[in-house]
């Protein structure tokens, strides 16, 4: 998160209304509900993990046992067992 001095972004008027309620201080101000992005979306990291767990599902499907996966994979059993038994459709 990046400091920014209030008097350099804020409007006069909207500086004074702040300095009522808090002189000094760091306040942060959250972005609007419709701007939060999930985890990973900004490094890729969500969709490789997808890609990673669709292919899990794919060999699975194919025939590989969750034990076989799960080394193959470096992954727990559960954790195989959480990607392939999901709700998420092939």
């Amino acid at each position: 998160m990046k400091y920014v001095n209030a008097d350099i972004i804020f409007p006069e008027e909207l500086l004074i209304e702040i300095q009522k309620y808090i002189q000094g201080g760091m306040v942060y101000v959250p972005k609007p509900k419709g701007m939060h992005k999930k985890w990973g979306e900004n490094s890729g990291s969500r969709e490789i993990l997808n890609v990673r767990n669709d292919e899990i599902r794919q060999s699975f499907f194919g025939g590989n046992t969750i034990e076989q996966l799960s080394d193959q994979f470096c992954l727990s059993i559960d954790s195989i067992k959480k990607i392939v038994y999901s709700k998420k459709i092939v």
